[in-house]
């Protein structure tokens, strides 16, 4: 038996068949709908599709933003206008089938856990380095989801006082100086400085901007100043960690998101400034950091796993239950 994960971003929804070892049958990508009754249409549409042609027995659904503890419950998300909106509950009234609703950068952390970078570990952190700084904390085996269940968004851990101000109103959250958005902003005033940055300013000239995988480019060219601006990003996220070591104490730091595709270019300055920051450095054992291995599959193969979890207490009715008769609205599906 099957089940479907579902990965709701703030552009995409990805969905698929995943086996018990992780392993995708079928996946499947729309545009994510504005509207949010549309949305919950599109992804009630998706798990149609996907349990067509396999026997599935329960619907597992990622998304970012804070999930209640329950995992009924959206309380807040920041890009997609939900409010204390019950997901589970809005699902489960059109999928016969068990829904599970779990935080995104969760299912993506304990997808890496069970399939991926961290299958070898016990405790393991993962961070996302994208728009934003996502989080996800394994403890002993077990995904830590804190008193709320909105545990592990480390990517909004202050790290300046009084510093750049963050979408979650507050300001110096660690997600401003070590995500993917921060390393464009270190470019931009790389660029603007001259010298080091003469690379990057030319690469604005030409295209009217300095994008993330244009900086990427840049570092694996040997560009100096590209290669500066990574290092700063690098570094606080490095010092950030020898924080979340102080109180986590991971055998591992997995590393996912657009940036983590620079590899060791990454994660020499990350682990240098990981080791400066640790306290009792050279009396302890340190963290190991590697990059995420299953990339922008990890969401769907995580919330399908975390599904699963749910489903084996569970009774759940066959994969036959759920036909095209549970929709209400037809939203285009682009099979990949």
């Amino acid at each position: 038996m099957h089940r479907i994960g579902i990965d709701i971003g703030g552009t995409k929804i990805a969905g698929a068949v995943v086996d018990a070892d992780g392993r995708i049958l079928e996946k499947l990508r729309i545009e994510t709908p504005v509207d949010v009754r549309e949305l919950a249409d599109a992804v009630v549409n998706m798990a149609t599709h996907l349990s067509a042609a396999h026997e599935v027995d329960a619907v597992g659904v990622a998304a970012a933003g804070f999930v209640d503890k329950a995992g009924t419950t959206i309380i807040h998300a920041p890009n997609i206008a939900w409010r204390n909106e019950p997901l589970r509950a809005i699902l489960e009234e059109r999928i016969p089938l068990p829904v599970t609703i779990d935080n995104d950068a969760n299912a993506a952390g304990w997808a890496e856990f069970r399939f991926g970078a961290g299958r070898d570990v016990s405790d393991m952190v993962m961070l996302t380095m994208g728009t934003g700084v996502g989080g996800a904390v394994v403890l002993d085996g077990r995904l830590y989801r804190g008193g709320h269940g909105i545990a592990a968004e480390l990517g909004h851990v202050r790290f300046i006082r009084d510093g750049l101000l963050c979408g979650c109103g507050q300001s110096g959250c660690l997600e401003m100086y070590a995500s993917g958005r921060a390393l464009q902003r270190q470019a931009e005033e790389i660029a603007d400085g001259g010298g080091i940055g003469a690379g990057l300013a030319a690469l604005r000239a030409q295209t009217g901007q300095i994008s993330g995988p244009a900086i990427s480019r840049l570092v694996l060219a040997g560009d100096p100043g590209a290669t500066e601006a990574l290092r700063r990003v690098a570094t606080a996220l490095g010092e950030a960690c020898g924080g979340f070591t102080a109180t986590l104490d991971p055998e591992l730091y997995v590393i996912g998101g657009g940036v983590a595709e620079l590899g060791e270019d990454l994660l020499g300055p990350v682990r240098l400034a990981y080791e400066t920051s640790l306290p009792g450095y050279g009396d302890r054992e340190v963290a190991r950091f590697a990059i995420a291995r299953l990339g922008n599959d990890a969401g769907v193969i995580g919330a399908a796993d975390l599904a699963g979890a749910s489903a084996s207490t569970a009774s759940a009715p066959t994969a036959s239950a759920l036909t095209a008769s549970a929709l209400t609205a037809s939203t285009p599906t682009a099979r990949i």
